[in-house]
């Protein structure tokens, strides 16, 4: 009865406001500013094939182009993930759409790459600062269907900019503009919608206080945080390859420069992950930890074997098996941090495991782009994900250890 009780509570919070939406509809607003933010944080991977070909940059720049994105979302949700608490969801929320537009316009003019640079470090700012806020007000309006909001959204979102970009680029002109007309129809739309939202906090004194950057990691999460470090750190890290080198890598695969392909191995890999998240987010997180790790080296392992025998199917075989272990062990490690800090701890908490979700996710992508410039894509590609195979085998032996 409490259960049901505090659902009905959820379906009715907040009050209905004079102008506002209502509480169903603007939860249903904040999934799709979820999906769409994630999905334009995608849509550029595609087109880099395309801005290599006409601004002439490295594969090393391509990956500092993408890199550029991953820290300043890190700065965006170090510095502004607790604002909303203070000020309202709603203001906070706004902003980071006028930066989301902003970031689009930048895109479509982009001629050089330090257009491209001030277009992703202002669109990692954005989406850092609406990823806080966006998952704060989904929870505060339905904390269960919030929470699988938040895990499942993203993965969806960055699926569908990264096919829909590589679609524009197949069959619509000049796609380096109208991949990013179409995103800034859509968000001025949705930001003209959230002008309606209701705030689900009151605002409070502290704003000023809230903008200093904060790690803190309480005792009890410590062990934990880093028993979780080196299967996460595989995942993020396969993520940020195939965000940044992907659609490069199955070019040189299959040998052909339809863009489709690189946008489905991207979509194939998020997609995954969100299946994944669905399909064993009731199971204990321990287990799932475990089989995440296997599930990964076993998909890699798959991949490496595609990359080196230019077989586009065990490519894409290993990259939903790898995708699989991605979104389960990312949902599994949430799930195991989450009750070990105090409601206060954690905020602090996820900001440090995003952080080194992020490092993660940034850096070694940013040591492949070197390592091609010397090696080449394949034996970059191979080389690299060894090295993820290695990690996440010794994460599986140190926690089937750990646990009876």
């Amino acid at each position: 009865m409490a259960m049901i009780n505090s659902v009905a509570a959820a379906e009715v919070w907040p009050p209905r406001q004079s102008g506002r939406l209502a509480a169903r509809s603007a939860f249903w607003l904040l999934a799709s500013l979820v999906l769409v933010f994630l999905a334009a944080s995608s849509a550029p991977s595609p087109l880099y094939g395309l801005y290599r070909e006409t601004m002439g940059f490295s594969a090393l720049t391509l990956t500092l182009v993408f890199s550029v994105y991953a820290f300043a979302l890190l700065g965006g949700l170090l510095v502004f993930g607790a604002l909303s608490d203070h000020v309202g969801r709603r203001p906070v929320l706004l902003a980071a759409l006028v930066l989301e537009l902003g970031a689009l316009i930048l895109f479509h003019q982009a001629d050089s790459v330090e257009w491209l640079v001030a277009a992703r470090l202002v669109q990692g700012l954005a989406t850092g600062i609406a990823t806080a806020v966006l998952s704060a007000a989904l929870l505060d309006l339905q904390q269960a269907k919030g929470a699988l909001v938040n895990s499942v959204a993203p993965m969806f979102g960055m699926a569908v900019g990264a096919l829909g970009a590589a679609a524009l680029v197949h069959f619509a002109p000049a796609p380096t503009r109208l991949v990013f007309e179409v995103l800034l129809v859509v968000v001025a739309l949705q930001s003209w919608a959230a002008i309606r939202l209701p705030d689900t906090v009151t605002p409070r004194a502290g704003a000023w206080q809230s903008l200093r950057p904060k790690l803190a990691v309480p005792a009890a999460a410590r062990k934990t945080l880093w028993g979780l470090l080196p299967v996460n750190t595989a995942q993020w890290s396969l993520g940020g390859f195939y965000l940044s080198l992907g659609p490069t890598l199955v070019r040189s695969v299959t040998g052909s420069t339809n863009p489709l392909l690189g946008g489905a191995l991207i979509a194939t890999l998020v997609l995954s992950g969100a299946v994944g998240i669905l399909w064993l987010r009731q199971r204990p997180a321990p287990g799932v930890l475990k089989a995440s790790a296997a599930a990964l080296a076993v998909g890699l392992l798959l991949t490496l074997a595609g990359v080196h025998a230019h077989a586009v199917n065990l490519l894409f075989l290993g990259t939903v098996l790898a995708g699989l272990g991605f979104g389960a062990g990312f949902n599994a490690s949430v799930r195991s941090l989450v009750p070990l800090a105090h409601a206060h701890e954690r905020g602090a908490l996820m900001a440090s495991f995003f952080v080194l979700s992020y490092l993660a996710f940034s850096l070694p992508a940013l040591a492949a782009g070197l390592a091609v410039g010397h090696f080449g894509i394949e034996v970059t590609a191979l080389g690299y994900g060894l090295v993820l195979v290695l990690l996440s085998g010794l994460a599986g032996v140190s926690m089937a250890r750990r646990q009876p």
